[in-house]
């Protein structure tokens, strides 16, 4: 078992590399095209990967904004 520093630095290494590979498949000309609540919830999503918040966000339910997520091009990455 790692110690908790190690653990610690493991999971942010593992949070910027989901992130990184969301960042780079984005769909970065259909995300800027949306209105600035969901251009700004697709952000959040991206570099957060909370699917929920980020639909809340938006306003849409979670249902919609995977949708639109897909449409975004973005990865789930788990």
């Amino acid at each position: 078992m790692l110690p908790p520093e190690e653990l610690l630095e493991e999971w942010r290494r593992e949070d910027e590399e989901a992130r990184e590979i969301r960042r780079r498949h984005a769909d970065w000309k259909f995300i800027e095209k949306q209105p600035p609540k969901i251009r700004y919830a697709l952000k959040y999503y991206i570099e957060k990967g909370d699917l929920w918040v980020a639909s809340r966000l938006a306003g849409l339910t979670a249902d919609e904004f995977n949708e639109l997520r897909i449409k975004a091009k973005i990865p789930e990455v788990t």
